[in-house]
């Protein structure tokens, strides 16, 4: 293998000579060349757009993948340097013969590091120091390539083979059979938590990852590391840019828009990235069944601010502001449901209004003392707080019908009403302190270890209700006895304040096995929560084989015991008290994966296949609401999850990247010893890809592809009814989002010229998303109905949004 050689950075100039028309002909005509493709990345294996590429007078740009393609003489020796302001210059040289080809793999790292140590031999892959040591890397250029309904990374992650979703609505997900409480979200090393009295995906809005503020993304399904925190599903570990010269970007849609603006100072020590966003999707709404007026608006403000006090202190914060409104008025709704053989009609009148707010905060001061090169410690403070209202009080009266195979309404089944009250409120303040070390052994060895301490303080006041005139929308609550009564109510007021103490340690080494590089990580991870006094420790343990083979393969193996101690919503039961002896849920995992690069039509490609089993005790069922989880709030369940994931992503397109995914799951439980029945969440089979293409003779015109082909979920049971009644699934959800892309300035072929309109911008493009270019109506939930006549309970689908078309204009600078 050749070795990749960093090289001090100096100073360059472009020079540009001129050559006479015959002159260049003949050159074009007789001269012997050879090709070099590769790519450029930092430090982070993130692609570095725009690296300049200069050999023999001539010089070319990286594409935003960080990819390049040169023709240089053949037969002769031609150096070649890499120059990117801030990183290191590299620099090699080639003597190549005629039409050979020749691929190269550049990793330009920061000019500021120290000196490389060079007293022991560093085995080099997977050297990645911010990346889990179990995970998927997404880069901010694929973040923002796609066509996107909750401006954020999730819809990027819907794609991948371990990530489930029914809606498009929502930025939660889930994955490997897990709800969407079951998942870690870190930006910047701090733990994200999201809004809880949010039960559908048109009340959320924005998701809380900024895109244009993101440097790179990892992603773990499973088996992570100890120093990541008590969660059963996944980490989504995020890092926010930290500029070094003046930038930004500005986007503006149909839905909204954002500004983005970076700065650092001179001498490198202060970079700061402020971005705010502003999203209305009252048009994609409007795609919904029935009729509805909303006015839904979402809009956060986001800044990193960065200060390097001197080569051994530095200061990062990290605050977020969100607040998003709901308001609702539906009018009527009219939905087709039933069999081929027994077609239904539910025609609902609403009178009434939901208005709900919901508002985060969240702080971080993070203080980095590094005391030598070994030596690494980190002290974070941190706070978050939620304010929510769920406000609504709606009538609706509903009319079931036959109709006939034109759609027309004939036998009536049942007439009622029904009222839904609500007033909601919730306030969560978390607030608390960590430290982070490190300690570089030598270069082969690290040991890495953390505590946590953080308390909260939950008020929650609960006031909901449904009343029926008849057998209607829902299976009358048993426990409520016969008679006109509530079909359910729900009181409480709670105010829980608790403390949570953490830490781990681990330890990570890669060594020599015969010819075979080996990398290994094993840890623990311990809590104690005061509220239950219940402490957990999670043994956790990664390896990883690169085998010296022709064949590029690399094997790996991952376990560990993960808990997930309860947050509010899981303490709560369904009639609002508070469950006191509530303990943790428990999900041990095995995970064995494969990963194979190889070359393809002479572009790169890696084919990743996971194979997993998790063992799953102390379980809490739970309903889903549809996004919104309903614990018992009981720990009376086991279970187990197992499934494949299979993803071959590289280059079907010369210089972009794209991927396509499948996996087949299964996840089960089993209440109090009645058998095993499939989770709310339970995947089955799904295909997904993410595709990015472009004309040869318009390389400036690109096409972007989201495509997921999923399996039903199961459709859940009414709440205070009994699971294993309730065993049919909900239709596969389908769905294709595209969107296009007319660049007309880039730094590549399209450079503005001097003083010409667009001359201080870097990039100006306008795009067409076409989402659900189908016009699919997937389902997300159901409505559930009673035959007054029969006593037959029909499940009526909720439908999600159809087609819609955005356009987009994106200027950066």
């Amino acid at each position: 293998m050749k070795k990749t050689i960093l090289l001090p950075s100096q100073p360059h100039s472009k020079k540009y000579l001129s050559t006479l028309a015959f002159t260049l002909l003949g050159g074009v005509l007789f001269a012997q060349t050879a090709q070099i493709t590769g790519k450029v990345v930092d430090e982070y294996k993130q692609p570095i757009a725009n690296t300049e590429i200069i050999w023999k007078n001539q010089s070319v740009l990286t594409d935003n993948n960080g990819n390049f393609k040169i023709q240089i003489p053949a037969n002769e020796t031609v150096t070649i340097s890499f120059h990117y302001d801030g990183k290191l210059e590299y620099v090699e040289t080639f003597n190549l013969k005629d039409n050979h080809k020749r691929e190269l793999y550049v990793l330009l790292a920061d000019d500021s590091r120290n000196s490389i140590d060079l007293k022991t031999a560093e085995i080099t892959f997977q050297s990645n120091k911010n990346k889990p040591f179990q995970s998927t890397t997404l880069s901010a250029a694929q973040m923002q390539a796609g066509p996107s309904l909750t401006g954020g990374v999730t819809d990027l992650l819907k794609t991948l083979p371990f990530v489930n979703s029914n809606t498009e609505l929502s930025s939660q997900y889930m994955v490997r059979g897990g709800n969407y409480d079951e998942n870690l979200i870190y930006v910047n090393g701090i733990e994200i938590y999201k809004p809880q009295l949010i039960r559908n995906g048109e009340q959320e809005g924005l998701g809380f990852v900024n895109p244009h503020m993101t440097q790179l993304v990892n992603f773990s399904a499973g088996g992570w590391e100890a120093k990541y925190g008590d969660k059963m599903s996944s980490v989504l570990d995020i890092y926010y840019k930290r500029p070094k010269k003046f930038e930004g970007q500005f986007e503006a849609s149909l839905m909204g828009g954002s500004l983005t603006l970076g700065t650092g100072s001179k001498n490198e020590k202060f970079s700061a990235i402020v971005g705010a966003r502003y999203q209305n999707r009252n048009f994609i709404l409007n795609t919904l069944e029935g009729d509805t007026n909303f006015n839904p608006e979402y809009y956060d403000v986001q800044a990193n601010l960065n200060y390097q006090l001197n080569e051994k202190w530095n200061i990062n914060f990290l605050g977020t502001i969100s607040r998003s409104k709901f308001e609702m008025v539906p009018n009527n709704r009219n939905t087709y449901f039933g069999t081929l053989t027994n077609p239904l009609l539910l025609t609902v009148y609403y009178n009434g209004k939901e208005d709900d707010r919901f508002g985060t905060e969240t702080g971080s001061l993070s203080f980095n003392f590094k005391p030598s090169s070994k030596v690494d410690l980190g002290l974070d403070v941190f706070a978050y707080h939620s304010k929510e209202r769920e406000y609504f009080d709606i009538q609706g009266a509903y009319l079931i019908s036959e109709v006939d195979q034109d759609g027309n309404s004939m036998q009536s089944y049942d007439v009622g009403a029904q009222i839904d009250h609500a007033r909601n409120n919730f306030d969560a303040l978390v607030a608390g302190i960590q430290h982070k070390g490190k300690y570089k052994i030598n270069s082969n060895n690290d040991l890495e270890w953390g505590l946590k301490y953080q308390q909260e303080d939950i008020r929650d006041l609960l006031n909901e209700w449904q009343v029926i005139d008849s057998l209607g929308y829902s299976v009358n609550n048993p426990s409520l006895g016969d008679g006109m009564q509530l079909n359910y109510y729900v009181n409480a007021r709670n105010n829980v304040k608790s403390n949570r103490i953490s830490g781990y340690a681990q330890y990570s080494s890669k060594v020599m096995w015969n010819d075979a590089k080996v990398m290994f990580n094993v840890g623990v991870r311990s809590s104690y929560w005061d509220f239950n006094e219940e402490t957990t420790f999670s043994p956790r343990g990664q390896v990883a084989i690169k085998p010296d083979w022709e064949k590029d393969m690399l094997f790996r193996f991952a376990a560990g015991v993960y808990y997930q101690p309860p947050f509010y919503r899981e303490m709560r039961r369904l009639d609002g008290t508070i469950n006191q002896n509530i303990i943790s849920q428990q999900s041990i995992h095995f995970i064995l994966g494969h990963d194979y690069e190889f070359q393809w039509m002479n572009r790169p490609f890696k084919l990743t296949t996971e194979a997993y089993y998790k063992i799953l005790n102390d379980l809490n069922p739970y309903f889903v609401d549809n996004v919104r989880i309903r614990y018992q709030a009981d720990n009376n369940s086991k279970g187990y999850a197992y499934g494949v994931d299979m993803r071959l992503f590289g280059q079907f397109v010369p210089g972009i990247d794209s991927w396509f995914s499948a996996s087949y799951a299964r996840a089960y439980q089993n209440i109090d010893n009645r058998g095993d029945i499939s989770l709310p969440t339970d995947p089955r089979f799904k295909v997904s890809a993410f595709f990015q293409d472009y004309m040869d003779f318009l390389p400036s015109f690109k096409v972007n592809v989201n495509l997921i082909y999923a399996s039903g979920l199961p459709n859940g049971s009414p709440q205070y009814t009994d699971p294993y009644s309730y065993t049919s699934y909900l239709q596969d959800y389908k769905r294709v989002d595209i969107g296009f892309v007319k660049e007309f300035v880039n730094q590549k072929e399209l450079k503005p010229s001097a003083g010409s309109l667009f001359s201080k911008f870097k990039e100006v493009s306008v795009g067409l998303d076409v989402f659900n270019i189908f016009d699919i109506r997937n389902e997300i939930s159901n409505t559930w109905i009673t035959d007054v006549n029969t006593s037959n309970v029909y499940a009526v689908p909720n439908r999600l949004t159809g087609r819609f078309f955005n356009a987009k204009i994106n200027f950066k600078f």
